[in-house]
Parts: structure tokens; C-alpha cells; sequence
């Protein structure tokens, strides 16, 4: 927006110069677009061929440096040769002075009111702080005051400065430069990004895998269960079985052994019918061993 109404502003002194073919009409126009408190940039004007003619006047060659000052120089540069150019007048040295800062902005260690009263030629600091506060009434810079540390924050420039015409093979140098690191800085960021991915997936295949096992060890585990309570061939089964049957018969043996003797107390006989009993039924669930349960019947009658 600030760079639409600065060319905006050029362009009646832009139209005025096809009127103004005597040196003397250039350089008063020179004069003039300089001291406009709206003019930032000088480019086009720079190039009017009745402005690059003042280069073959010997009286006014010097408003063809002044206003390349103006367009891409400091207020620095226009000290040092101040004897050979035009002097200037209250708005161009303000002008020019705000110029010079947004070509400072570029170096921090530049930005210091000691540095700044260096380099524009002021005398105090509160002089500084007015050249700062309208450059940012101006719409040229974002800026903050730092009195207490002696420095001015810049934090944006309007682009609103013309390059000088050797500054465009740095300025590419630097781009390129530029272009390389944020190339590399995207590959680094391509390498972790792939990196990530892969130990998400590693840690997702891991999940996976302790998953499925769980689940398997789970339903052995269930039909496990399932077979031990319900099946009939299971070894607590038959445990639990033929324990049931002993009990039984000794309950069937006392009840015997009571109608016969007409006495609550069992006698020998019928102990030694309750181990018969037993070993029977010892026979029975060895499944087949009968000779040595008879043996075990034998031992105890003996």
C-alpha cells in the first residue's frame, strides 16, 4: 500500500519531465520530487532521459547524484561527497534521513541511538526517537523505542527502497543461499518425519503382535477350564468321582454293620467289610489293576 502511494506520488513529476529538456528545468524538478513529503521512490525518475541528460552538464550534474542518493544511497554517503552536491533543504534531510533507516534496518547491531546518531547526523538521542516516531507516522517502519538499552526494535520496513544497480548479483548470491538452506532444513524435517512414521508403525505391528498373543494364551487358557470342570475323561473327574463313590460306600457299610449288631459302634468285621470295600472300589478306578487290589485284601486279612 505504502509502495502504490509513493509511485503514486511520482508520477506528476514523472509527466513534468517530458516538458523540462533544459538542464536547468531538470534539475529543479530533481529539486523538487526530493523535497515531496510523499515521494519514497525514484527509480522511474531516475531513468527520464532529461534526468540521465544532467550527466553532460557541468553546473547541474551534481542533482543527478543528489537524487541517486535519494533513491538507493544514505544519508552517510551524502556527508561524504556533501561538498560536490546540492545542500539540502529541511525535508530533504528529513526525507532522506528516514531513507537512510530503513537501509539500517538490515543490521540490528546498526539500530543503537549512539549508532544511529553516528550514521544520520543527529545530535541527541530525543533526536533519534523523533526521526523513528515520523518514520512510523510515515507508514516506513515498525518500530519500538528502547530507551532504557538505547537501541530501536525494528520489526518490518516498507519496501520502498530502489536497488543500487551492482546490488542485484549480491541479492541473488543471498537468495540462493537462502534457497539452499531452507532446501536443506526441509529434508532434515522429510528424514524426521519418515523416521516418526516408522517407529509409530514398528510400535502398531508390536501392539499387534503382544495382542494376538494375549488372545491366544486367553482362549488356551479358557478351554483348559472349559475341559477340567465339564469333561468326563478329565483327572480331577475322576478324582473327584471315585472320592464320592468311597464316601458312599462306607455310609452304605455303617448302616450295614448298625441293623446287624443293633449297636451305634461299628464292629471289627464290619471295618474290615468297609476295607474290602474300599480296595474294591480302589480296584475299580485303577482301571484293570485287580490282581493288586486282591493282594491288598489278602495282606490285610493276614
Amino acid at each position: 500500500m505504502e509502495q502504490t502511494k509513493a509511485l503514486n506520488a511520482l508520477e506528476p513529476f514523472i509527466a513534468l519531465t517530458k516538458s523540462a529538456t533544459a538542464p536547468r528545468a531538470a534539475a529543479d524538478l530533481v529539486t523538487q520530487a526530493t523535497s515531496n513529503p510523499n515521494t519514497y521512490v525514484f527509480a522511474e525518475l531516475l531513468q527520464a532521459p532529461q534526468i540521465q541528460a544532467l550527466s553532460q552538464s557541468a553546473d547541474y550534474a551534481s542533482h543527478l547524484r543528489l537524487l541517486e542518493i535519494f533513491s538507493h544511497g544514505t544519508y552517510a554517503s551524502y556527508n561524504d561527497a556533501a561538498t560536490s552536491l546540492p545542500p539540502l533543504n529541511d525535508a530533504q534531510t528529513r526525507k532522506l534521513r528516514q531513507l537512510s533507516l530503513l537501509s539500517l534496518a538490515r543490521d540490528p547491531r546498526e539500530l543503537t541511538y549512539a549508532a544511529l546518531q553516528r550514521s544520520l547526523g543527529l545530535p541527541t538521542a530525543r533526536a533519534v526517537e523523533d526521526l523513528v516516531i515520523s518514520a512510523v507516522y510515515a507508514g516506513l517502519v515498525d518500530a519500538q523505542l528502547d530507551p532504557r538499552n538505547g537501541a530501536v526494535h525494528i520489526s518490518a520496513v516498507s519496501p520502498l527502497r530502489d536497488l543500487a544497480p551492482a546490488s542485484i548479483p549480491s541479492m541473488l548470491s543471498s537468495l540462493r543461499l537462502w534457497s539452499g538452506r531452507c532446501a536443506s532444513t526441509l529434508e532434515d524435517l522429510e528424514a524426521q518425519i519418515a523416521g516418526i512414521k516408522a517407529a509409530a508403525a514398528a510400535r502398531h505391528n508390536e501392539q499387534k503382535a503382544w495382542a494376538e498373543q494375549t488372545a491366544r494364551l486367553a482362549e488356551a487358557e479358557k478351554i483348559a477350564e472349559q475341559g477340567g470342570v465339564g469333561g468326563g475323561n478329565g483327572v480331577h473327574t475322576q478324582r473327584h468321582g471315585a472320592i464320592l463313590n468311597r464316601a458312599l460306600a462306607r455310609m452304605q457299610g455303617q448302616r450295614f454293620g448298625k441293623r446287624g449288631s443293633g449297636s451305634l459302634e461299628p464292629s471289627a468285621d464290619d471295618d474290615e467289610a468297609m476295607d474290602l470295600d474300599d480296595d474294591e472300589l480302589d480296584d475299580g478306578e485303577g482301571g484293570g489293576g485287580g490282581n493288586g487290589g486282591k493282594k491288598r485284601a489278602n495282606r490285610r486279612k493276614l
